[in-house]
């Protein structure tokens, strides 16, 4: 992709230029990251009628799988904002090598895992506290589905790849022909072949398998188009793996922030942690729409750093900036007037839904600085500004962390933590914000 000199434009078609990009890449990477949590819930209920310990034993097994490649995000991540700088330079060919670096360490990583669960399963779902009767179907399931792991990631950073040459449409034709697949291996195996939970397994893999088996079809071949070795390269390989150590911790704290957050939940009794549950997997689907824009931030900023168009780059930034906060504002209120239908849909408690209506309102007061956060996080990732999103999230961490183990002492309940958890994002906020003030991630060339 070669970017074309234009003339200078007026501000509003230089937004209007800017909202089609948003749009055009955002759009899609949405419908790409809601089929992801598609693949459990087919899983799921398929699985749901083999038993209840059947049942039980995926959940943790699933849990376990989703939390692995969640903490390998960086191979997106990172590959993105390295390819898209490579292509604002109008360097295709030094992009695609770039993505092929990222893909080599994927499957590394892959075998890695592969090679720890295999052995360590049984081990793994008992410290996760699975029951006698559902331990050996969460056995089953994770030995068979960690053969996948590699596709997982090789998944991942091709998407990344894709995502870098500006590309979100192919990941959401692979993320909807994977999701069918995947349903449709799943019933065959667990009830015509009477393979049981293994059937879903193998299903999920081969489906796994098969979506990163188009994605490097795609790769290979713009690869030969332009010239771009397909070997392995030490250098480049560790280039990947260093710049994607700071996104590991960013991501390891966030994670750590959810965790102490439900472990606090448990603590305040059976209808708060029902409910912060229900909340969370809101919370949850809220941040895909989020995440859209963010996504289109890494493609879109590292574009404009890879061309040297700093300027081009802060504009963008301050009108994606703008869609976060208005599609806060959105969430924010649809929030508002679905609690009374959304959560019927979950617990007939009232119990749980009493703990849950006011936690809700914090929740959707705070949508506005989550698009914020989501935005800027994007916007730093494209960048390559990794270092300062770990440190970032180090110091949230710090935080957060005191304030939410205090709430059961203090008191307020559910209503308490999810407060807790917005001063989180506040914090975030904030860390962003100065970050994005100061300039100092304008750092403009094809590489860092």
């Amino acid at each position: 992709m070669v970017l074309m000199t234009q003339a200078p434009a007026t501000p509003k078609a230089a937004r209007r230029r800017h909202d089609r990009e948003i749009v055009a890449l955002a759009v899609p990477a949405f419908g790409a990251l809601v089929a992801e949590p598609l693949f459990v819930m087919a899983d799921s209920a398929i699985v749901g009628h083999l038993g209840t310990a059947q049942l039980a034993g995926l959940g943790v097994a699933s849990a376990l799988l989703t939390t692995a490649v969640s903490v390998f995000v960086f191979l997106a991540y990172a590959t993105t904002a390295a390819v898209a700088r490579r292509v604002g330079a109008g360097d295709l060919p030094a992009a695609i090598r770039q993505g092929m670096d990222g893909i080599w360490l994927a499957l590394l990583l892959g075998a890695a895992v592969i090679a720890v669960t295999l052995p360590a399963a049984p081990g793994i779902v008992d410290l996760f506290g699975a029951s006698s009767t559902a331990a050996p179907y969460a056995t089953t399931y994770l030995r068979i589905s960690s053969l996948g792991i590699p596709a997982m990631l090789v998944v991942l950073a091709a998407t990344g790849v894709l995502r870098g040459l500006q590309d979100t449409r192919t990941p959401l034709y692979v993320a909807i022909a994977g999701f069918v697949a995947n349903a449709a291996l799943n019933a065959g195996l667990v009830y015509g072949a009477d393979l049981g939970i293994a059937g879903s397994a193998w299903g999920t893999v081969i489906a796994q398998c098969g979506m990163a088996a188009v994605y490097l079809t795609v790769v290979v071949r713009g690869a030969r188009r332009h010239g771009a070795s397909l070997r392995p390269d030490a250098a480049g390989i560790r280039a990947s793996a260093q710049a994607g150590v700071p996104l590991l911790v960013r991501t390891l704290s966030l994670r750590a922030i959810l965790m102490i957050a439900t472990a606090v939940a448990a603590r305040l009794g059976d209808a708060d942690i029902a409910a912060h549950q229900i909340i969370l997997s809101l919370w949850s689907l809220l941040a895909f729409a989020l995440d859209a824009i963010a996504i289109a931030g890494q493609a879109i900023i590292g574009r404009y750093l890879g061309a040297g168009d700093a300027q081009g780059a802060r504009d963008a930034c301050r009108r994606m900036v703008e869609w976060g906060v208005a599609v806060g504002v959105v969430l924010g209120v649809l929030v508002v007037l679905a609690r009374p239908l959304f959560l019927p849909l979950f617990t007939s408690d009232s119990a749980v839904t009493d703990a849950a209506l006011p936690a809700l309102v914090i929740v959707a007061l705070s949508q506005p600085v989550s698009g914020i956060v989501f935005v800027l996080d994007g916007v730093l990732m494209g960048a390559g500004d990794g270092p300062y999103l770990a440190w970032a999230m180090l110091i949230t961490l710090a935080v957060f962390t005191p304030v939410a183990l205090l709430v059961p002492t203090l008191g307020g309940g559910l209503t308490a933590l999810w407060a807790a958890m917005t001063l989180m994002m506040l914090v975030r906020m904030v860390t962003l914000w100065l970050r994005s003030r100061s300039g100092r991630w304008l750092v403009t060339g094809a590489t860092r």
